[in-house]
């Protein structure tokens, strides 16, 4: 798919939420510069665990040009200029204030070039009290509540992926394309902010709103529900877990006479509706487990399915590699091809995944100088 094929993107970006975002518009065919510090994109040295190099690194650059520049240097700077005059999306996740104070911020880039996009990523945005305090994920996962919802009833546990700054590089991902699409009417770019925290207090809206208008402060239940039981994780036979979700009456009413053989429970008034069941959860847990423990996952799995009850399995990062619905992509690095996950997005009829590669630090510099920075332009850069 090559919907952005003509789309240059220029992104002074490092660690993952701004990587993420300019790595799905380079999936959609655009061209993205990336432009790293000379001793790199710090999340080069996250881990070096995908035959050498870093599976953060890898999952969010394929696609990219890499060119190392010092801003504080005047013909790196000349560069960085050059291509942005010629950009129509340029993306940068620095401090808030650090790119106005080098001269790129929206105001100094949008006189030179009026269709520019620009983008800033940030922790908590560009004004506020909390506008300079560092914000790597898990803090944001705290400050936003996000910490007060996950866990057990023993204590909060970190989501165990970077979730705030994937969901900031898709909001940010999806504000381009909206901004795309606008100036194909106005010709102008604008301004975009996107923050981690204000992108996880909007995920927070449900518990949020719970609390403020109901009163109701949903506690940390693991892998429990709030709001539905049955619901979470069963012991099976074999020494794993099969999920099951119990989501209306009729449900239940399947689940007791076909899986627990308890049909006396189906309208029983203590159990009968969800709203009781949540009240007596312990006990509904009680009438569930027994049913489950005599016999191997998959034997569940079977039960429940042809009950019509949705179930899944508490699968392992193994479980995941063999999954059978799995999709996969393969994309080389500098040191060899890496197999990965495959997009949660397919454009049916349109052919798989662009053939794509992660660069290694400045590979490209060479040919950027030459295409944006003519020799004439660099002497004159050092006058």
């Amino acid at each position: 798919m090559r919907d952005l094929e003509g789309i240059t993107v220029v992104s002074l970006e490092q660690a993952v939420a701004a990587p993420h975002a300019t790595a799905r518009l380079a999936d959609a065919g655009a061209r993205v510069i990336k432009v790293e510090r000379p001793e790199g994109d710090f999340a080069r040295g996250y881990d070096s665990l995908v035959h050498g190099e870093s599976a953060y690194f890898v999952w969010t650059n394929r696609g990219k040009e890499s060119v190392a520049l010092d801003l504080r240097k005047p013909d790196d700077m000349a560069l960085m200029r050059a291509m942005l005059s010629r950009a129509d999306v340029f993306v940068q996740n620095l401090a808030p204030g650090a790119a106005a104070r080098l001269g790129l911020g929206h105001d100094a880039l949008g006189a030179d070039n009026p269709a520019l996009i620009h983008v800033s990523i940030s922790g908590y945005g560009e004004d506020g009290p909390y506008r300079d305090q560092k914000a790597y994920d898990m803090l944001i996962q705290g400050e936003s509540g996000l910490l007060s919802v996950n866990g057990t009833p023993e204590g909060a546990a970190r989501v165990g992926i970077s979730v705030c700054d994937i969901a900031a590089g898709e909001n940010a991902f999806s504000a381009i394309l909206q901004a795309l699409y606008a100036r194909m009417r106005t010709r102008l770019g604008r301004a975009i902010e996107v923050s981690l925290f204000h992108t996880m207090a909007d995920w927070m809206n449900v518990p949020y709103l719970q609390a403020h208008y109901g009163g109701k402060v949903l506690p940390r239940l693991g892998l429990r529900h709030p709001s539905i039981a049955p619901y979470g994780a069963f012991a099976c036979a074999d020494g794993t877990q099969v999920l099951l979700s119990v989501q209306n009456d009729r449900e239940w009413r399947a689940l007791c006479g076909k899986v627990l053989f308890r049909p006396d429970l189906a309208d029983d008034p203590a159990y009968a509706t969800n709203i009781a069941r949540v009240a007596r959860m312990a006990e509904v847990e009680a009438f569930v487990a027994p049913a489950l423990a005599g016999i191997d996952r998959e034997a569940a799995i079977q039960r429940l399915t042809a009950a019509g009850i949705a179930c899944g399995r508490l699968s392992s990062l193994a479980d995941l590699s063999h999954h059978p619905q799995a999709r996969h992509l393969t994309t080389d690095s500098p040191t060899g091809p890496v197999q990965m996950m495959d997009r949660g997005v397919r454009h049916v009829g349109e052919g798989g995944p662009l053939a794509l590669s992660v660069p290694s630090l400045d590979q490209h510099g060479a040919s950027l100088r030459a295409e944006f920075l003519p020799e004439e332009d660099v002497r004159s850069a050092r006058r």
